[in-house]
């Protein structure tokens, strides 16, 4: 994955919402969920430190077919949780 900085030359980064042991949840409340910065680099995060990462959505909401193909590429360690 390519590194991205800001303007002061600092090594972006990203977030979960909460995290509990070894999982990581990332609350989002939209209709279409597209693989952000944000979701690419917690998804990554989530393989290689063997952890899992819960991305909480509404039932309605739908995935794009960038982020489905990501979902593929990371099988068991991100999965979606409708609430």
């Amino acid at each position: 994955m390519e590194q991205k900085y800001t303007r002061h030359q600092v090594l972006r980064s990203a977030m979960p919402d909460a995290q509990k042991f070894n999982t990581m949840y990332l609350m989002k409340k939209v209709a279409l969920l597209r693989p952000t910065y944000q979701i690419r680099l917690l998804a990554f995060r989530a393989v290689d430190q063997g952890m899992k990462l819960v991305l909480k959505v509404p039932a309605h909401c739908e995935f794009s077919e960038g982020l489905t193909a990501l979902l593929a590429v990371c099988k068991r360690s991100v999965v979606r949780e409708d609430f």
